[in-house]
């Protein structure tokens, strides 16, 4: 199984990243030490955004085609992906706190954040509410699509409305506005978390696909060869 060695993958990158970013990365001159939290304030951030769009991409997927495999995807990526909007939104007010001077605001975009970890919770609600898997799988679908709307709000918040949430430090159409070391610091952190979603979601969709197919031979088969 390639699980593992993701696993692995996933605590070296981290133990990395927390390195650079507590050790290596200088102090910022605005924020002191307490900005320190964006090594996993930010990866989180993104991998709570970019999960969902995979979980919904394979929902899709699986409405369009009707393949089981890309429902189970999308069931083992759910839960990933809300732990890294809970983390973000967590973490986020760990940095509130000093810099604006309050646990929590009703910020644009932290309100678009807290909706995208409800959507995360409804998807898995929904489909635990429905005993038939390929019936819950397209309903979970329509949830998960009609959701993927949020995303841009989350991503452009900062822009469209007055927020006193701060500014992309990292855009795909400008250089980082940060040293080195801090951007460096926030990227191999974003693989590590990268990593463990991979891990995660493929020994969850093992158990899904055993859970599922339980009653056939081959699973029979599969629980008798000695591990």
């Amino acid at each position: 199984m390639l699980a593992p060695w993701f696993g692995v993958l996933a605590a070296a990158f981290c133990a990395a990243g927390l390195y650079i970013g507590f050790f290596i990365a200088p102090t910022d001159h605005q924020q002191g030490e307490a900005y320190r939290i964006i090594f996993i304030h930010v990866p989180a951030a993104w991998m709570s955004m970019f999960l969902y769009l995979v979980m919904a991409f394979w929902a899709g997927v699986g409405l369009m085609f009707n393949t089981r495999l890309s429902g189970m995807m999308a069931s083992a990526l759910a839960p990933t992906g809300a732990l890294f909007t809970f983390i973000a939104l967590w973490t986020g007010s760990l940095w509130g706190k000093p810099t604006w001077g309050t646990w929590w605001v009703w910020d644009a975009r932290l309100t678009s954040e807290l909706i995208l970890l409800f959507l995360y919770f409804g998807f898995m609600a929904l489909q635990a509410a429905i005993d038939e898997p390929r019936r819950a799988d397209r309903a979970g679908a329509v949830l998960a699509l009609t959701g993927v709307v949020n995303i841009p709000i989350i991503y452009f918040s900062v822009r469209w409305w007055n927020t006193l949430h701060q500014g992309a430090s990292v855009s795909l159409t400008s250089a980082p506005t940060m040293a080195a070391t801090m951007f460096a610091g926030m990227v191999v952190m974003a693989f590590g978390f990268w990593f463990y979603s991979i891990a995660t979601a493929l020994a969850r969709a093992r158990c899904i696909i055993l859970e599922r197919e339980r009653a056939t031979d081959w699973v029979a088969d599969y629980a008798r060869v000695p591990k």
